[in-house]
């Protein structure tokens, strides 16, 4: 088994793959790539048992096999060399070895064999979604699932498919995030709830295609095949909360602000908060938002305030700064609308603008009750 491919196309691909292998594993045979050559074809991949994905690269061959290499080491070296053709030889006394311009480089390799197979997705539902759409939808979510092992459904992030749109959420009971698009469709409806991991990783890459990403899902895995990617995950298991019921229908408290000047401005006045509770208080009045915090046990206090516009009664409200400030920077758009209906009612943080046809973006954040 023999092959040539350049080093930095190589390396690029394994990056990518690299993401996938866990630092502790389990099974030693899961600190490798799994290289796969049928001729020109070279297929790597990379497992940790619950995701798997592999890329197909084109190369230069005329031989067939598999071994699996070392993880670390491969890609250790590859960061080292200049883009250059490197020749991959497999030899029979279990080493593979690397010849580059300026020299040879052995290492052991693992029996293809023990690399765990790929899932085969039985009665799978198909929907194909372009990448940029698949890309906006996890990166406007994503940082919304919670992290409690105890709650495993919430720790991931929600895809909702019908012929009427496909809605993506994510919430970790303090904050929520749903994203809709009405212009991409499925053919039936279903549901299905994605580890953060595996999102992560096509979050990665996704933003840089423009392809269109056929999704194949059933109860247990999904699978994510484009341009010459695939990714199999296996999914979490459970009922998602139902998360309609939390979002406030009546908010006829309305403020209209410029994203940034907000976010800047709570960004200022949380470092003056309360270090456990990171407590902001929001005070509306007229045209005139006042933001303020303190910190009784160190004396430290700010306010500021800023115009807005805004309709409905005066009121307070106590956030979270910190869940403010996340949700603030992943709103693309250059004015926000914060809705709400009583201090003791979730706020509802929408874009004012910047939004495709079709595409929905709505973030509920819990209030904190506030010491008078």
């Amino acid at each position: 088994m023999k092959f040539i491919v350049s080093s930095s196309y190589l390396l690029k691909q394994l990056q990518i793959l690299g993401n996938v292998i866990n630092s502790n594993n389990t099974l030693p045979i899961l600190d490798n790539f799994l290289f796969e050559l049928d001729n020109q074809l070279l297929t790597v991949s990379a497992s940790d048992l619950e995701t798997t994905m592999s890329a197909t690269l084109e190369i230069d061959s005329e031989s067939q096999g598999s071994v699996a290499i070392s993880a670390k080491l491969l890609l250790d070296t590859l960061k080292t060399f200049p883009e250059q053709p490197l020749t991959f030889t497999v030899q029979d006394n279990n080493l593979v070895e690397i010849s580059s311009n300026s020299g040879k480089y052995i290492l052991a390799y693992a029996a293809a064999e023990e690399f765990p197979k790929s899932v085969t997705l039985e009665d799978a539902s198909v929907t194909l979604v372009p990448a940029e759409v698949l890309s906006t939808a996890v990166s406007k979510t994503i940082f919304a699932a919670g992290n409690d092992d105890l709650r495993p459904v919430m720790s991931g992030v929600f895809f909702q498919f019908s012929p009427e749109g496909l809605t993506f959420v994510a919430t970790d009971a303090h904050k929520l995030v749903k994203y809709a698009r009405t212009d991409v469709v499925a053919a039936q409806v279903s549901d299905f709830i994605m580890p953060k991991k595996p999102l992560n990783i096509l979050k990665g890459i996704l933003g840089a295609s423009d392809s269109e990403i056929k999704i194949e899902y059933n109860d247990s895995n999904a699978v994510f095949s484009f341009e010459n990617y695939i990714l199999i995950c296996r999914l979490i298991d459970g009922k998602y909360p139902n998360y309609e019921a939390v979002i406030p229908k009546e908010n006829p408290n309305k403020l209209v602000i410029d994203r940034m000047q907000f976010l800047n401005s709570v960004r200022r006045v949380a470092i003056f908060s309360n270090k456990t509770t990171h407590q902001i208080r929001l005070k509306i009045a007229g045209t005139e938002l006042n933001i303020s915090a303190e910190d009784l046990d160190y004396s430290n206090k700010a306010d500021e305030r800023l115009t807005c516009d805004y309709q409905g009664d005066d009121m307070q409200i106590g956030f979270n700064s910190r869940f403010l400030t996340e949700m603030l920077t992943n709103l693309t758009s250059d004015h926000i609308m914060l809705e709400m209906s009583l201090p003791n009612r979730a706020g509802i943080l929408t874009p004012a603008d910047g939004l495709d046809d079709g595409e929905t973006v709505t973030m509920l954040v819990m209030p904190v009750m506030l010491n008078a």
